[in-house]
């Protein structure tokens, strides 16, 4: 049949596409990418022994005295036990190469790499222990085992958030689905994964950890170029994350803990400076906030006045048909009588209109 014979020859034409997409990402990325790369497939053929993954993987009781397993926390990351998830990691590790590899560089994207997982795995081992001290389970210590990338893939949905938070992925009958909603989407998409029995206890947790520990980092302590830290914007708030119905609720939340942290001297306060003596307006700068980002606020903002602007004269001024016959006005007379005023014209209407909009456009 014409459609059994056409399968075959299309089907090998989108192979081979990916493959050439797949080698040109991989020929043009860094060698941190690379590396990491090869070390994810080999983690996973690693994994095959028993031995060699528990001696591999982040035991919670082998990381703590009198063990030490320190190396797991360098390891464990690129230990995985499904093919899937292996092609998920990859895929995630290459996207981070291609958009936040050219703007951080290779050394900072190998810092962001090695921060996020530490910090996950930390945070899977207090929580590891805290079971423990509720339930007095050696379970929790001694045969939970922790690997993978899943904290990594959480960490850079956000810090592709931050770059380009509006971008469309799709459209869906209850609105576009942008970057700034993928974060809190993939998170609930884990929650629900687990409470029904797809996933494992710790992948939540890791997810999670991801999150938060790329948030803050990029919040607050990531060194730019122009010498600043973090990115004090307003959209990327922890409570931006959130629904717009609970973001108030979460403000407050978030609000307290960072006025606690700033107490505590983990956080510096935001500092404003006013430029009283500039020519146009009166500017304010908050430290980590990218030129470039409020060069990209402002011009969004001039689109949008002129937008209204437009929108305005296009109500205010009339539209002729061609075909309607149209009679001059007669010209107005003044009244002698004090008292009997006659509104005036339209065309003194629009005239005034017109030299109103000339002296806004001046200004």
């Amino acid at each position: 049949m014409p459609t059994n014979k056409m399968a075959p020859p299309i089907f090998m034409k989108h192979t081979s596409f990916v493959k050439e997409q797949v080698k040109a990402a991989f020929h043009n990325s860094s060698v941190v990418v690379k590396a990491i790369c090869v070390a994810v497939v080999v983690g996973y053929f690693v994994s095959f022994s028993n031995a060699a993954f528990d001696a591999l993987s982040l035991t919670p009781a082998y990381l703590m005295p009198p063990h030490f397993w320190l190396w797991t926390l360098v390891t464990y990351p690129f230990m995985e036990l499904h093919f899937w998830d292996v092609v998920i990691d990859i895929g995630v590790v290459g996207l981070c190469g291609k958009l936040l590899e050219p703007l951080w560089g290779a050394m900072e994207m190998l810092i962001f790499f090695s921060l996020i997982n530490t910090c996950v795995a930390l945070a899977c081992v207090l929580t590891y222990l805290f079971a423990y001290t509720c339930t007095r389970d050696p379970a929790y210590l001694y045969d939970a085992h922790v690997h993978g990338l899943v904290g990594y893939v959480a960490a850079v949905a956000v810090a592709v958030r931050q770059f380009m938070p509006e971008h469309v992925l799709s459209t869906t009958p209850c609105g576009k689905f942008r970057n700034r909603h993928v974060p809190a989407a993939v998170l609930a998409l884990v929650v629900v994964m687990f409470l029904l029995g797809g996933l494992r206890g710790i992948y939540p947790c890791m997810f999670a950890a991801g999150l938060a520990a790329s948030w803050v980092y990029l919040r607050f302590y990531q060194r730019h170029g122009n010498g600043t830290r973090g990115d004090m914007a307003d959209g990327f708030t922890f409570a931006s994350f959130f629904p717009n119905v609970i973001q108030p609720v979460v403000a407050i939340f978030s609000n307290s803990v960072y006025s606690l942290m700033v107490k505590l001297r983990l956080c510096k306060r935001v500092v404003r400076r006013y430029d009283v003596g500039a020519p146009s307006s009166i500017t304010i700068s908050l430290p980590g906030t990218d030129p470039h980002d409020a060069e990209r606020r402002r011009q969004k903002a001039i689109k949008a006045l002129n937008e209204r602007l437009l929108k305005h004269d296009e109500e205010s001024w009339p539209i002729l048909d061609e075909g309607e016959e149209t009679t001059p006005p007669a010209p107005a007379t003044p009244e002698t009588t004090p008292g009997n005023t006659k509104p005036p014209a339209p065309a003194q209407q629009t005239a005034a209109a017109a030299a109103t909009a000339e002296e806004a456009a001046k200004t």
